[in-house]
């Protein structure tokens, strides 16, 4: 008998999806929202058609304030605008491959496409929500014009016009309306984006960066590589202008184009570890017209020769010269600070053992120029335990003071662990410890100034909120910062309070302090970093209780976060309103926005936070309640906070 088929009936539905107007606008984040990214976006999108120059023309004023992007790319016909611009979320990749799509006249050019997932075109909704495309291809020019929509589609063509064309290219134009970008930075940015390959220029009001004239430039430099040839070497930052570029390396041009692909090794040869922090950094652009012969015929690299081999060896000895040079500099700071960090110890050594210190930090400096200052600093403070222990009389003298109990409890704690184990998890323990012994203590007193007590301890101790935030990840985020300015400049400010510049997170209001940390995650669209999460901790005066309009506040402050367009991205927000007590008619607990949700706002007081903390630290502080006992409130702050000491001016330090 055969087998019976199945036929799955189609079902007719009832009701398609809807879209509000702004639907596209709030899905593309910082596409949406920052000039810079929404330009680099579409000048990538000239790249990805095989454009060889960008002219973008920005508005200075109010009179002529039309946004214009122009390239000389490949263009499209009406067919492919309607497939490729009109579909959402264009799979590109799928579609066109992984490499850029040339006009006729350059099919012998090759480069890799930055397009993935087709958001990058939408980047003029940064400027307006309607504009212009303008494209010729196969002597066909056509004008569309798009604009978001609501209703059954998020964005629609509302003017279309097709005739007659000659040439190739497309032309994009946006009455600007919102974040008007700067030309000077515009220039910049994309020039460091784009650097790389010299067959791709961009013109921001008719100008471009020359290598010698760019903002990042550190270094340049003529090689002499043998009689009959020379090369120009720039070194160039390429943090001064962008967060971000698709390319670090070596860039070698021979005759102004691009040899294979920029990289810190070519062969056997390395010209920097590229997995270090300063080759992320950096980019190198080495420029000859005497290498013409030594290029492979389709321009992924340069033949075996030892002239090759002798610009190699040029560009290298180059590169470390200038990197020891931006080394040195950077040794000297990390020096000095970690110096500073251990002043106080090394007041307390012999003049011998200062030098000795000095000398060892010179050494492990010079072997590791890239040294992260937390491990110099770790390396600082265990010779100093060795030079103090080199006596060992306080040693013996508490050995010796040790009961039976003790002696024995050390014995096991030496044989289990080891002491800089032991010593590690102690510390760690004993400081988180302090920090809940203080809040419990000084928010119990009324005569405590908790805007200048409290909250150094909570802001500083962002465990207390959840294991979540125990991540040096949570940091001060520069975008955040200047969000926090605008959002919170027309509120009341406390003018009695000074908040140091160190502390750029900190608002202070009439009531109440806030401060907002950040954590970052990179685009894998677009390569560019973004807020990701954000805690905001407000922290209310005095014996203050906390009211369904102090949840309200909160939920506002958040709100206008998320809409002040100055954000990298759209985090998710976690905000905590602290106080005395908690309104009984209120709901602790509030949520921002909906499907999805956006982030929560929730009430605590500072014994809520001093019970939770004591639970995650499995109620230590009840067995070692003695440690604490005859410690002051104020006394807890001032080992929490722990003062820097001021090194005298004229002093050389560690010396």
């Amino acid at each position: 008998m055969k087998p019976r088929k199945h036929t799955v009936p189609k079902i007719q539905p009832l009701q398609g999806c809807l879209f509000e107007e702004d639907f596209l606008v709030r899905t593309l984040g910082t596409i949406a929202q920052s000039s810079e990214v929404a330009l680099t976006e579409l000048v990538a999108n000239a790249w990805d058609a095989g454009a060889a120059e960008v002219k973008i023309t920005v508005p200075e004023d109010e009179d002529d304030d039309i946004l214009i992007i122009e390239d000389d790319g490949s263009g499209m016909t009406p067919e492919q605008f309607h497939q490729k611009w009109m579909t959402l979320g264009y799979d590109r990749v799928r579609h066109q491959g992984r490499w850029a799509e040339f006009p006729p006249d350059r099919a012998d050019w090759k480069r890799p496409a930055y397009g993935r997932n087709g958001v990058g075109r939408h980047g003029m909704l940064c400027f307006s929500a309607t504009y212009e495309v303008e494209t010729r291809r196969d002597s066909i020019l056509g004008r569309f014009t798009v604009a978001t929509s609501s209703g059954k589609e998020p964005f629609t063509v509302t003017a279309e016009q097709v005739s007659k064309g000659r040439g190739h290219g497309t032309k994009l134009k946006a009455l600007v309306t919102k974040n008007l970008p700067s030309a000077d930075r515009v220039r910049n940015i994309l020039s460091v984006r784009f650097l790389h390959d010299p067959r791709f220029t961009v013109v921001v009001n008719g100008k471009s960066v020359h290598l010698s004239e760019h903002k990042g430039l550190v270094d340049q430099a003529v090689l002499p590589v043998d009689e009959s040839a020379k090369a120009e070497a720039y070194f160039i930052d390429s943090t001064k202008s962008a967060k971000t570029t698709q390319y670090q390396g070596v860039a070698f041009w021979v005759g102004g184009r691009l040899v294979g692909e920029p990289a810190w090794a070519v062969r056997t040869t390395l010209f920097l570890d590229g997995r270090t922090r300063i080759a992320k950094r950096y980019s190198v652009v080495v420029k000859s017209d005497d290498f013409f012969d030594e290029v492979l015929p389709d321009w992924s690299g340069f033949k075996k020769s030892e002239r090759v081999e002798m610009l190699y060896a040029a560009v290298a000895e180059y590169v470390e010269k200038v990197f020891k040079r931006l080394s040195t500099e950077r040794i000297q700071d990390t020096t000095e600070s970690v110096f500073r960090e251990h002043r106080n110890d090394l007041d307390t050594l012999k003049p011998l053992a200062r030098l000795e210190i000095s000398e060892f930090v010179e050494a492990i400096t010079s072997e590791h120029p890239t040294i992260q200052p937390e491990m110099l600093s770790a390396a600082v403070k265990a010779v100093i335990n060795i030079e103090k222990m080199r006596a060992g009389a306080s040693l013996l003298d508490k050995i010796a003071r040790l009961s039976e109990e003790d002696v024995q409890g050390l014995d096991r704690l030496l044989g289990e662990w080891s002491v800089r184990d032991a010593l590690t998890v102690l510390d760690e323990i004993d400081r988180r410890l302090v920090v809940i012994e203080a809040i419990g203590k000084l928010s119990a007193d009324s005569k405590v100034d908790e805007l200048h007590s409290l909250h150094p301890l909570v802001t500083e101790a962002r465990w207390l909120f959840g294991q979540e935030f125990d991540t040096p990840e949570f940091a001060a985020n520069v975008s955040l910062t200047t969000a926090m300015q605008k959002v919170f400049a027309k509120k009341p400010r406390d003018e009695s309070f000074t908040n140091p510049r160190k502390r750029a997170d900190l608002i202070c209001l009439a009531d109440a302090t806030v401060s907002g940390v950040a954590t970052e995650q990179v685009n894998e669209q677009s390569g560019l970093v973004e807020i990701r999460d954000i805690l905001l901790i407000e922290l209310k005066r005095g014996s203050s209780k906390i009211t369904r309009e102090n949840i309200h506040q909160a939920s506002d402050y958040v709100e206008d976060l998320l809409r002040s367009g100055l954000l990298d991205g759209t985090p998710y927000f976690r905000a905590f309103v602290v106080g005395h007590s908690i309104d009984e008619k209120i709901e602790p607990k509030r949520a921002i926005g909906e499907n999805p949700v956006l982030g929560r706002v929730q009430a605590a007081t500072y014994g809520q936070l001093v019970r939770s903390a004591q639970k995650r630290l499995f109620r230590l502080r009840e067995r070692l309640a003695s440690r604490y006992e005859e410690v002051t409130g104020t006394d807890l702050l001032a080992r929490v906070l722990a003062e820097p000491h001021q090194i005298p001016l004229g002093v050389p330090v560690g010396m």
